[in-house]
């Protein structure tokens, strides 16, 4: 169309005296009746319509481009200025998501977003794909890159909402985060104003979502790692499913906690669940997690296999200043912690990188002080430096100096640093907080202007003449005094000499990819978000989020490679974050039998001592599947209360063909344990089969159990006893 389109100031003074009128309105009736009128008369008008997309814009999560006046003609539509680093953007997508639980597209409802990109990373439609599936966005998303839309709209900041009548029409603008119950008055008001005209329209606008055809793999955007040195076991916030897995320096899996779908619930490793958790720290058997997107601070416990929560309420905290015990304390999108002392005992404190907030805190796990600070009693969640304003402002006073959506924290306390190391992405630069007093300085990037948060790039160099991308991580390597650096949206790994104040580069091309190869210079990253060194300052381990891996640095050989996962002598495959895994995770030495599995009691079967019994099960797949290869399809047997009937013999297998029958044979004990004449001992027979759809659109996971009671006789037999039974899955 040839609409030259009108910009948000043509609404500014009509919506500035909406909303003052909202502000001083009592009932939600007297809302209403006020957002129905000012609709009266800004549809009235004919001098709002907006200019379209422009055309060969790129689009994702949908069949093809959209524009105002066809595809989205009919449709109440918001549209969602954002650009996927702005942690304000990722607050509002909560909001955006209980929209369209609420209204479908069927309904008249479509969510649009528009990515206006700050960083030249963020142009990329390949990263913002990758962003999408993060932030499991599930509406249309356009790449404005040139951010057409956004001059032709005069949009001034990241997040701004805009929305538009059916016929194209500018009707609201809310501009940042915070606006959850406005956005929800305005978008219900304009649905019953339009739909009571008859305007609406319930035509499908072709969504496809990028989501429906991801593959399964074993980690989904790994936001952080950890390393237990004396433990030699390494922390991964699997954060595209939800979880924290512990896994052995070999790649031995040995606990997954939460996943695969998110949730906030405390309890057992069975029980708990997480939402994107980010930061993650390690001290013996406790691992502090910074779950990000539930705005809370939790423990896993190691030893006794439980996760608890220490600080927030579950819900984003606008509070600047804290002070209040931890759980009672709200808290804003926690993206790293890690541990520290402050006045007291080692280790008594968990820093915390309040990216929400833009502030530095601190979480006491005994009693402690902060540098110039009062006495703080264990379980105190309280700000220790940002004044909350999003700068990039140098102070020697901690709550007066600013942060930009600080992502990454790294404590070098020994002198002479005695310094806590912060990835301060949104300045692009890494900046330094005195143990001491609390003073904050710069170390490497942005620039001296503490408001401009647009000095990035990718050089090496001294101060803040080096520069840096919106780097996510780091961690401090005390052997050889050197801070390495996850510099995300430059793809590479960078090395900080903090004495010099110098920046290099130590892996990674600047260009994105997944080439292990093998040597640093050869190899390609893709937004790695977070790392930690090991072994004595030899090995680096790398969160490469967008590539779904961990990889390791050798800085020795200056050789990359990948850290494969394993449980036990089984690969550790995708099955198992999709919830399909069987595995046990959390010590034991056979699997668990899921909620799903189905599970069958037989009639008693009369053996005696020394006998063998077989089980002899015929297990039929449905039409049009076959067994998953490689996938670790077995059986197991038990006998729970009655252990000793199965005392020294096998108890797990591998299934493998399902063309003959499953023969599962034990041996009854000749010394029979002491039975009341009522005991009915039983031994279950488990059975967990991988298949996948010959389609090849999903692999699943059933399992079975069959339980056999026996009758046993003390008189020995010699014959074997066959029970056969056949169960289709």
């Amino acid at each position: 169309n040839n609409i030259p389109g009108c910009s948000l100031s043509s609404i500014f003074v009509v919506q500035s005296e909406l909303d003052c009128a909202l502000d001083d309105a009592t009932t939600e009736q007297e809302k209403e009746n006020l957002v129905q009128q000012y609709l009266k008369n800004v549809d009235e008008r004919e001098d709002l319509k907006i200019a379209d997309f422009q055309q060969g814009l790129e689009w994702l999560n949908t069949e093809g481009p959209l524009s105002v006046y066809k595809e989205l003609s009919g449709k109440v539509v918001v549209l969602d200025f954002f650009t996927y680093c702005c942690i304000n953007c990722m607050h509002i997508l909560p909001d955006l998501h209980q929209l369209e639980k609420i209204h479908s597209v069927e309904d008249g409802l479509v969510i649009v977003g528009v990515h206006s990109a700050k960083f030249p990373n963020e142009k990329v439609l390949d990263n913002i794909r990758s962003a999408v599936l993060r932030y499991d966005i599930c509406h249309p998303v356009v790449n404005d890159s040139d951010a057409q839309l956004w001059h032709e709209l005069e949009v001034s900041c990241w997040p701004t909402l805009v929305l538009l009548g059916p016929k194209g029409n500018l009707l609201f603008s809310l501009v940042g985060e915070g606006h959850r119950d406005r956005l929800a008055l305005f978008t219900e008001m304009s649905m019953r104003f339009y739909g009571g005209q008859g305007l609406l329209r319930r035509h499908a606008v072709g969504l496809k979502l990028l989501k429906d055809s991801l593959p399964p793999s074993i980690l989904a955007f790994p936001g952080k790692v950890a390393v237990d040195n004396s433990n030699k076991r390494l922390v991964i916030a699997d954060t595209g499913h939800h979880r924290v897995l512990v896994v052995s320096l070999t790649g031995q899996l040995l606990h997954a906690v939460g996943g695969p779908k998110s949730g906030r619930q405390d309890g057992s490793f069975l029980e708990a669940s997480f939402n994107s958790p980010q930061g993650v720290a390690i001290k013996g058997d406790a691992v502090y997690v910074a779950d990000t997107e539930n705005h809370l601070i939790r423990k896993i416990d190691l030893l006794h296999k439980r996760v608890s929560t220490l600080a927030g309420v579950g819900e984003q905290g606008t509070d600047k200043e804290g002070g209040a015990m931890g759980p009672e304390q709200p808290i804003s999108s926690p993206w790293d912690v890690a541990l520290g002392t402050a006045g007291g005992e080692e280790d008594n404190v968990l820093w915390i990188a309040m990216a929400g907030t833009h502030q530095i805190w601190a979480l006491f796990l005994a009693d402690g002080k902060l540098p110039k600070g009062s006495d703080s009693k264990a379980g105190t969640c309280v700000r220790w430096a940002g004044s909350g304003s999003e700068e990039n402002r140098n102070n020697a006073y901690p709550h007066k100096a600013g942060f930009a959506q600080p992502s990454g924290l790294a404590p070098a306390p020994h002198e002479p640093w005695g310094c806590l190391f912060v990835a301060d992405s949104e300045s692009s630069s890494i900046r330094t907080v005195a143990l001491k007093d609390g003073a904050v300085k710069s170390l490497v990037g942005a620039e001296r202007d503490p408001l401009n948060l647009f000095a990035f790039g990718d050089i090496d160099g001294k101060g803040v003449d080096a520069k840096l991308q919106h780097p996510l991580g780091v961690t401090w390597c005390s052997e050889q005094n050197l801070l390495y650096v996850a510099d995300s949206y430059n793809h590479k790994i960078k090395v900080v000499d903090p004495k010099a104040k110098q920046c290099s580069t130590v892996a990674g091309t600047g260009a994105a990819g997944d080439t292990v190869g093998p040597e640093f210079n050869q190899s390609y990253f893709n937004e790695p978000g977070g790392l930690c060194v090991a072994d004595g300052g030899r090995t680096l381990y790398v969160a490469d989020t967008n590539n779904h891996q961990i990889k390791v640095l050798d800085l020795d050989s200056k050789i990359v490679s990948l850290v494969l996962f394993f449980y036990g002598n089984l690969k550790f495959l995708h099955w198992c974050v999709c919830g399909l895994c069987p595995i046990s995770v959390y010590g034991e030495s056979t699997p668990l039998l899921p909620k799903s599995a189905a599970r069958k009691h037989m009639s008693a079967v009369a053996v005696s001592a020394g006998q063998t019994l077989t089980l002899s099960l015929t297990l039929t797949l449905p039409e049009g599947v076959h067994l998953t290869e490689g996938a670790p399809s077995c059986w197991t047997l038990s006998a729970e209360g009655n252990e000793w009937l199965l005392e020294g013999q096998t108890l797990m297998g591998d299934i493998s063909d399902l063309s003959r029958s499953l023969r599962v044979s034990t041996k009854v004990p000749l010394a029979l344990k002491t039975q009341h004449p009522s005991d009915e001992p039983s031994i279950t027979l488990s059975v967990f089969v991988y298949y996948c759809l010959d389609s090849g659109s999903a692999c699943l996971m059933k399992a079975a159990s069959f339980t056999q009671p026996l009758h046993i006789s003390a008189l020995a037999g010699e014959e074997e006893v066959t029970v056969a039974f056949a169960h289709t899955l």
